[in-house]
């Protein structure tokens, strides 16, 4: 068992260098839908890498001066969607990290390509059950204050995922400890390094996409 330890480790700091070497300063994008894990595992994988953590949602809140809850309430989803486009901007150019966005950013075109073209983006899939099993425990999603949150978060799945289907990799989100959670996408950023050399804004294959 040591010697199978010493192993892992070995392991992951090759991995971790690798990741290193191939982000060439760009910052991590964590993507997926409300409830995929975003700000757990972006800040998990953070620590493992030496990097800030940030929440583009905090960063909006501190601009703004309100929670995002009450910024949908008394201004909209279109006036959060542009504050998010400008602050995710300026956080891509603020130097080298984990950054973890709303679920909606994503979707947004300008966005998106700001992403694709300054950092490397994760999607984490998540299946229906395992999302309502999470955001169902705080009342604190404001597109879920309505009879049915379900149906509206299958409507979001049907609209998101083919377009967080456009990030670098993906990986499952799956209710298992964090730290396997995050050894997962270690890997998977090694391995997508390795297979893609470190050219900014190369695609990945259908292959790597398959979690």
């Amino acid at each position: 068992m040591p010697f199978n330890s010493h192993r892992r480790r070995q392991k992951e700091r090759t991995q971790l260098r690798l990741i290193q070497e191939g982000l060439q300063g760009r910052t991590i994008v964590m993507l997926g839908i409300m409830g995929a894990g975003k700000t757990v595992l972006g800040r998990k994988l953070a620590k493992r890498l030496d990097l800030p953590f940030i929440d583009s949602d905090h960063e909006i809140e501190a601009a703004a001066g309100m929670s995002v809850a009450d910024i949908f309430e008394m201004h909209g989803e279109g006036y959060f969607r542009e504050g998010e486009q400008k602050v995710i901007e300026r956080l891509l150019g603020d130097g080298q990290t984990v950054l973890a966005t709303g679920g909606g950013a994503f979707m947004n075109e300008v966005t998106r390509c700001t992403i694709q073209n300054m950092a490397v983006s994760i999607w984490l899939n998540a299946e229906l059950d395992t999302i309502m099993g999470r955001v169902l425990k705080h009342d604190t999603r404001p597109l879920l204050r309505v009879d049915d949150p379900r149906a509206v978060i299958k409507k979001l799945m049907q609209e998101r995922y083919p377009v967080y289907g456009l990030a670098d990799l993906s990986v499952m989100s799956r209710n298992l400890p964090h730290h396997v959670m995050v050894s997962r996408i270690i890997d998977r950023l090694a391995g997508y390094f390795v297979k893609n050399g470190t050219v900014a804004g190369k695609k990945n294959t259908v292959e790597q996409k398959k979690s």
